[in-house]
């Protein structure tokens, strides 16, 4: 049997769990706060594939195995690969008060509403992207992945909380940061969780499902649903399919390029990613704020003008939607087409703009595909009888990043 105990967030080990044990397995700090029984071995955990070969050893001779782990073991824990490797019926797990459980009780907030990612020996734009999207996010840091990286990624709105040393009572320390106070700070090692929140929407509505939130019920909602002037947005037939191409979803980043009313930027900000939106005319800025208001969503809006905007713009986008450009069109697809890591697509109301878009596209590396979209909607006659009234056609164009292997092949 292998006796899985979490610890290390206040509550002390209980001697009766260690007894008998031949092997002790834990963090170098969690073993230096017990006593181990005479006799038994101790490894100190560290790569994870030497300490799982420890335990076989062990479990193959039938001897019980105790393993140390911070929290709630099974939350983000070793559980996962100790139940890969022998099988759920040889553990024994006694959870502790998870890391991120205990960082908002520290600071009176509830947190079934709360998004939690892992930032360990992962890639830190994940985390940072859900931290932009959502606003209540606890990540669970490592080395090079902390506070200050954390910070310096995100942007100034945001509060960081920073728990270390949870559940040690000489060395617990709870701090409320701006995202620049934790870029400039060194944080050492004894980071345990950092609560990324928006203070503005930080308690939230009450929630029926825990976590990340599931996707909206519609999408591609009809103009109506969105500020607008003079019909200038993009129609929810041309959304729809854009939206399909641009696969915006949690952890992502989306730029909506000459954004206008927002509504593209809306919609993906709806579907879970981090949204930049780019608009050059003051009054668009301002609207497309407001869609994001009443749309209860966060939307990063820049006031520029593509592509001298996009130079400014932190972090690489995994999609990009150009809804504007006029003659700049090119250069800003161009621009677009360098830093997006999986998909650029334009709409176009203009022919003569089309071959330009697509070269672009290509010369940049992308697999280039599209259609004419033209859409005529029921429309009401007198005599309660109804005609097809036809919207404008949009050429939609979409560039797909052709994968490389790690040996430079196209795949």
């Amino acid at each position: 049997m292998i006796t899985v105990v979490g610890a290390g967030t206040g509550a002390p080990v209980p001697a009766d769990v260690l007894a008998g044990a031949a092997l002790v397995v834990g963090g170098r700090r969690h073993l230096d706060a017990v006593r181990l029984p005479e006799g038994a071995e101790r490894v100190v955990l560290g790569p994870l594939a030497p300490a799982l070969e420890a335990i076989a050893g062990y479990v193959g001779k039938e001897l019980p195995v105790v393993v140390l782990a911070s929290g709630d073991p099974g939350f983000f824990g070793i559980v996962r690969a100790l139940a890969e490797r022998f099988g759920s019926g040889l553990l024994d797990v006694r959870p502790g008060v998870s890391s991120v459980a205990a960082a908002f009780a520290r600071i009176g907030l509830p947190w079934d509403d709360a998004v939690v990612v892992s930032a360990h020996g992962r890639d830190l734009r994940t985390a940072v992207n859900v931290c932009r999207a959502r606003p209540k996010v606890a990540v669970l840091t490592g080395p090079g992945a902390g506070p200050a990286e954390l910070g310096a990624a995100l942007p100034g709105d945001r509060t960081l909380v920073v728990a270390r040393a949870l559940g040690d009572p000489g060395r617990e320390r709870v701090e409320r940061v701006t995202a620049a106070e934790a870029a400039a700070r060194d944080w050492g090692t004894a980071v345990s969780v950092v609560l990324c929140l928006d203070e503005s929407r930080a308690l939230g509505a009450v929630r029926t499902v825990a976590g990340v939130p599931g996707a909206p019920d519609r999408w591609a909602l009809e103009e109506g649903a969105f500020a607008h002037r003079d019909s200038m947005i993009t129609k929810f037939e041309v959304r729809a399919l854009a939206l399909a191409r641009l696969g915006p979803r949690l952890g992502d980043l989306v730029w909506d390029v000459g954004a206008g009313s927002g509504s593209v930027a809306v919609e993906c900000a709806r579907l879970g990613a981090a949204v930049v939106a780019v608009e050059k005319t003051p009054d668009g800025v301002a609207r497309i704020r407001a869609n994001a208001d009443a749309h209860g969503v966060g939307v990063e809006v820049v006031h520029g003008s593509a592509p001298d905007a996009l130079a400014g713009l932190a972090g690489d986008p995994d999609a990009v939607f150009v809804g504007g450009g006029g003659r700049e069109l090119p250069a800003v697809v161009t621009a677009c087409a360098r830093r997006a890591r999986r998909t650029v697509v334009v709409a176009m109301a203009a022919l003569d703009r089309v071959p330009a878009a697509r070269q672009a596209l290509a010369e940049a590396g992308f697999t280039c595909d599209g259609v004419l979209l033209q859409s005529s909607r029921l429309a009401p006659l007198p005599g309660d009888v109804t005609r097809l009234a036809a919207t404008n056609p949009v050429f939609l164009l979409w560039g797909v990043r052709t994968p490389v292997s790690s040996e430079g092949v196209v795949q």
